[in-house]
């Protein structure tokens, strides 16, 4: 007999010039999971100050989360609501439990799809760094893969996300990496050093 693995409420974080992807990724693992994402129009950032969207985003979404999804387009390590989601998954308070962390390459990112096959490390500044800071040693906090294509890349997906949850309690998560204080502005494929 098989069991069947739970359904966990995601938190998916994304540039927004993947949003096309973002879409793709709910249609797909629809009825895998619950999403605890910010759509459009949830938060009117246009009146706000950046620490209340911030606090807002915390607060009203990702505390509800269990596991956060990084999408990883080309730009995605530069941008800074990205790092800020990230960092907030990662910390352990009273109103905004530990999330466990996967990070998904999508099919547009310069490195698709050689990142597993080549030396990971010439490609870890092409990733949002504060995943990166999680992705190394023996048991790793964090996980990574490649953008399923096939419905078989899809139950992958559903069990990386499971086994992220599951992460939660093992290897304490590195969250020491100063916040970005604004969006990196250098060429995307340079990455971060």
């Amino acid at each position: 007999m098989t069991t069947q693995t739970p359904r966990h409420k995601v938190f998916i974080s994304f540039h927004h010039d993947d949003q096309e992807y973002k879409d793709r990724f709910v249609a797909m693992m629809e009825g895998n999971f619950v999403d605890k994402s910010v759509h459009d129009d949830d938060i009117d950032d246009d009146n706000l100050a950046t620490e209340t969207i911030r606090q807002k985003i915390r607060d009203d979404f990702i505390a509800e989360a269990t596991v956060t999804v990084v999408l990883i387009g080309p730009c995605t390590w530069q941008r800074k609501h990205v790092d800020w989601e990230i960092g907030s998954s990662l910390r352990d308070t009273k109103n905004n439990p530990l999330c466990g962390l996967l990070g998904i390459l999508l099919p547009n990112h310069i490195s698709y799809p050689a990142y597993p096959k080549a030396n990971r490390q010439n490609y870890r500044r092409l990733i949002p760094p504060r995943l990166a800071d999680n992705l190394g040693g023996l048991n790793p906090y964090a996980d990574f893969c490649l953008w399923p294509q096939s419905i078989s890349g899809v139950d992958d997906i559903r069990s990386r996300i499971h086994r992220a949850f599951q992460r939660r309690d093992g290897t304490p998560p590195n969250n020491a990496r100063p916040q970005f204080k604004r969006n990196r502005t250098v060429p995307c494929e340079q990455g971060w050093q």
